[in-house]
C-alpha cells in the first residue's frame, strides 16, 4: 500500500431511479477526488432500491454485464479522476444466473477485479438467495496501484473466516459496501444491539488482522412493495484503523462523505507487537472447514 492514503466512503440513499443514485454517487466521488482521495467506496448496490425486500423475477431486468454501462462509466469517472472506485453491481453473467458483485477501477479506469459476494442470505425483508448465485471467485484480494483490496460484501462481514481469509491472502485493507437496516417493528433497545454487533464485528476483524476497516452503507426507509413494512437502513458508515480505532463515522440519517488519511506504518506496527499470524494454529484448526463439530 501506498505510505499514506487517503480513502473515502460515501453514505447515501437510494431510489428507485437508477439515474438519480448514480448521478448522486458521481457527484460525491468528485467530491472524494476534489479533496484529494484515492479511493472511494460506494455502498452495496447503489444503483437501485434494495430490491431484495420481496421476490419478484421482473427484478431480474435489473442485472446488467460486467463489463456493462454502468462499468463504462464509472471507469471513465476513475481515468479522468484518477481515483480508485469500489462499486457493487447486480452482475448478469448470463441468462438465469446472476451475481451481487463488487467492482474495483483503478485510477487509469481499468477493471482492476470483481469480488462476486459469497455469503448470501435469506431472511425476512432480505431475499438475496432469489436473485444471487454465491460467488466462485473466492477470497482474493484485488491488486491495485494504491495496494490490495480485499472487497467483501455486507453480509460476508460477519465471517471472521472471510476477513481472515483476505489477509491471508495479502490484502491490505478490508471493504465492506453494505445495505442493512432496521425492522421498524423492534423496539429501539433491539435496534441499538443489532447496531452496536455490527460495529463491533467489523472492527474485531480490524483487530484480529491488523488492518484497517472502511464499512460503507446507505441511509434512508425504503418501503416494501405491496407492504406497509420496509427497512430502515442505519447508516453508520465507518472507517477504523488497525486496531478497529474508529478514525471517522457517520451517523444513521446524514448523506455523508467520510474520508482519513490512512498510514501504511501503523498495520506494519501492529502486526509486529500483536503478532497473530505467527502464533495462529494451523495445525489445530482443520475442524474449521466442517459445518459443525457433533
Amino acid at each position: 500500500m501506498k505510505p499514506t492514503l487517503i480513502v473515502s466512503a460515501v453514505q447515501q440513499p437510494c431510489h428507485a431511479d437508477r439515474q438519480t443514485n448514480l448521478d448522486f454517487s458521481i457527484a460525491k466521488i468528485h467530491e472524494a477526488a476534489a479533496e484529494g482521495a484515492d479511493l472511494v467506496v460506494l455502498p452495496e448496490l447503489h444503483l437501485d432500491s434494495y430490491f431484495c425486500q420481496n421476490e419478484d423475477y421482473n427484478y431480474f431486468d435489473l442485472a446488467q454485464s460486467i463489463p456493462g454501462p454502468t462499468t463504462e462509466i464509472l471507469s471513465a469517472v476513475a481515468k479522468k479522476l484518477k481515483i480508485v472506485i469500489v462499486s457493487t453491481i447486480f452482475e448478469r453473467r448470463a441468462a438465469g444466473l446472476y451475481h451481487n458483485t463488487a467492482v474495483v477501477f483503478d485510477k487509469d479506469g481499468s477493471i482492476a477485479g470483481k469480488y462476486r459476494k459469497m455469503h448470501i442470505p435469506d431472511d425476512p425483508g432480505f431475499y438475496e438467495k432469489y436473485y444471487f448465485t454465491p460467488g466462485d471467485i473466492g477470497f482474493k484480494p484485488i491488486e491495485t496501484s494504491i495496494g490490495k483490496l480485499g472487497v467483501l460484501i455486507c453480509w460476508d462481514q460477519w465471517f471472521p473466516e472471510a476477513a481472515r481469509l483476505m489477509a491471508l491472502a495479502g490484502a491490505e485493507l478490508l471493504i465492506y459496501p453494505t445495505a442493512i437496516g432496521w425492522d421498524k417493528e423492534d423496539n429501539p433497545e433491539e435496534q441499538q444491539r443489532q447496531l452496536d454487533a455490527w460495529i463491533t464485528i467489523q472492527r474485531a476483524h480490524a483487530v484480529a488482522n491488523g488492518i484497517p476497516v472502511i464499512s460503507c452503507n446507505r441511509i434512508g426507509f425504503e418501503k416494501a412493495p405491496d407492504s406497509d413494512k420496509g427497512i430502515q437502513f442505519w447508516g453508520n458508515s465507518f472507517i477504523a484503523g488497525p486496531q478497529g480505532e474508529i478514525i471517522t463515522n457517520a451517523n444513521d440519517t446524514e448523506v455523508n462523505l467520510l474520508s482519513c488519511t490512512l498510514d501504511s506504518t501503523r498495520s506494519e506496527h501492529i502486526r509486529r507487537i500483536w503478532p497473530y499470524l505467527r502464533d495462529r494454529r494451523i495445525d489445530e484448526y482443520s475442524d474449521l472447514a466442517k459445518r459443525f463439530i457433533d
